[in-house]
């Protein structure tokens, strides 16, 4: 698919990775509508279709979703699958009656097995089920992996699902409450720099791995997958490195310049133990590798964080 002058409707648009993708898309030469809950409520069919009315979209980049750390995901476990799968459900649907010639639906990480082998492959999305504080979300995204490939089956619909590894990157939510982990333990060490406080607290044992892509490659991954990708297989998009939550701690720790002690509560949980993608797929089908470092991503996060933590207060 050539993007020049197609007219595509990003949900999520105004969020931290809908952002991007617009922007991404944007620069590909495409008319892009990046539209926030503010302007449309995705749970209900009729502001879905009052949406598709008003933005006339050629493609549809689905990226709206109710997401947050392992403590909002056990928090509302309800909401999250509720919410995440209803968007979805309605809006491929409503999609499929309007003949949109393609839509692309962001997947999680959460859809994978609890003991998915590592590095995960595709092919092992249902051998098991999640793991269980975010279980709720994953099973709702991964209804609609199930839809879209059920809608090409029935209906020669295009839909593609992408599978992103966990995000990070300027723009990212630093709230404690519903953040991930990167933006979280950047926040918690400044914050203690700043007060000379001499430990912070994380959650869980530091033994977990994850792998993390930086927000700026993962827009360019949507954009390859929308010019590149028309199959009905899920595909990954990340690095194909994984690192220890005790490690990622250490490294920011030193990047914010954070002396102090990392103190582990083990009485909180460590979520999936490990997690890291075969990002082969990505690459064979439609050209994708990440580009950013990991450390170098942290150090462009934590700057835009020093220079922009007065306005997020």
């Amino acid at each position: 698919m050539d993007l020049q002058d197609q007219r595509i409707a990003v949900t999520g648009g105004s969020g931290f990775l809908g952002s991007h993708v617009a922007a991404a898309l944007a620069g590909a030469g495409a008319d892009v509508r990046a539209l926030g809950s503010a302007d449309f409520d995705l749970r209900q069919r009729g502001e879905v279709d009052r949406m598709l009315d008003q933005t006339s979209p050629d493609v549809v980049v689905h990226l709206a979703a109710v997401v947050g750390g392992i403590g909002a995901n056990r928090a509302e476990p309800g909401r999250f699958l509720y919410e995440n799968a209803v968007m979805g459900l309605e809006l491929i649907e409503a999609c499929r009656v309007r003949g949109i010639s393609k839509v692309c639906v962001a997947g999680t990480v959460c859809e994978y097995p609890k003991f998915t082998p590592v590095p995960f492959r595709e092919d092992e999305l249902w051998s098991g089920y999640p793991e269980e504080t975010n279980a709720p979300y994953g099973i709702a995204k991964k209804m609609l992996l199930a839809q879209g490939q059920a809608y090409r089956d029935q209906y020669q619909m295009n839909v593609i699902h992408v599978l992103p590894v966990n995000l990070y990157g300027p723009g990212d939510s630093f709230d404690l409450e519903t953040g991930h982990v990167i933006p979280a333990i950047i926040r918690k060490c400044i914050t203690a720099r700043d007060a000379h406080e001499d430990h912070i607290v994380l959650w869980g044992d530091g033994s977990a791995t994850r792998e993390f892509l930086y927000v700026d490659d993962a827009a360019r991954g949507f954009r390859m997958a929308l010019e590149g990708y028309d199959d009905a297989d899920p595909v990954n998009l990340g690095t194909g490195t994984e690192i220890s939550i005790r490690d990622l701690a250490e490294m920011i720790a030193e990047i914010t310049g954070y002396q102090g002690r990392i103190v582990w509560d083990d009485q909180q949980p460590n979520g999936q133990p490990r997690r890291g993608l075969d990002t082969t797929r990505a690459r064979e089908r439609f050209g994708f590798q990440a580009e950013m470092s990991l450390r170098d991503g942290l150090a462009e996060t934590v700057d835009w964080y020093e220079k922009s933590r007065a306005n997020l207060a």
